[in-house]
């Protein structure tokens, strides 16, 4: 097992350690006014923050690769709070989210499965206990390689009108070695959304699913 030391890249910060070596933090964030139609009363916005790191498991088979994905933890806490950040600070504005992983190509597509529990317990944590399973999606990609984030809300995965996807992509990454590990918020709805199903007002306690 390819594994860096901490210190190899300098001083390692609170959410690194012997697996986990940031190389740097990207962040996406959007201002939508109007698709063409009547402006909202106020504006939505969206945003996508993605990590590039190294990938102590490239180019070797692993079979126990779960020590990563505890190491992991700290990490998602951070990018949920640089997330939470770039869409104004408060975490009660958040409407849906979601998360993906781009493998560089000496990894494997599983140890971008490894974002799951990270990625996905960190958002619901620092958003008080959201209640729907975080829509995920993955891919083995070379620099620059683009990743469609999946996006539903937060409460009820069946609420139509936060469907979504957000496009992201680092250019210089992932080099063969690494791993992007992307998170994504909205604080409304699409813009312009009037297709029906289930609503917001009509969310009910214990709907996540569903």
């Amino acid at each position: 097992m390819n594994v860096m030391n901490p210190k190899a890249a300098g001083r390692a910060t609170a959410y690194e350690n012997e697996l986990v070596r940031v190389r740097k933090f990207v962040v996406i964030a959007e201002e939508i006014l109007h698709e063409g139609g009547p402006r909202p009363e106020r504006p939505r916005t969206r945003a996508a923050v993605a990590a590039v790191l190294h990938n102590p498991y490239a180019g070797n088979y692993a079979a126990d690769i779960m020590p990563m994905m505890e190491a992991l933890k700290p990490l998602g806490l951070e990018m949920s709070r640089r997330l939470v950040a770039a869409l104004g600070g408060d975490a009660k504005s958040i409407e849906a989210y979601g998360k993906g992983a781009i493998v560089g190509e000496a990894g494997e597509l599983e140890h971008g499965a490894l974002w799951h529990v990270p990625g996905g317990y960190a958002m619901r944590e620092l958003l008080g206990g959201a209640k729907a399973i975080v829509p995920s999606t993955k891919k083995v990609g070379g620099l620059g390689a683009a990743i469609d984030i999946p996006i539903h809300h937060v409460n009820a995965a069946y609420v139509r009108s936060h469907f979504d996807a957000m496009e992201v992509r680092v250019p210089d990454a992932p080099r063969a070695h690494e791993l992007v590990f992307v998170l994504a918020m909205t604080t409304g709805p699409r813009v312009h959304n009037r297709a029906g199903g289930l609503t917001v007002a009509d969310i009910k306690v214990g709907d996540g699913q569903r």
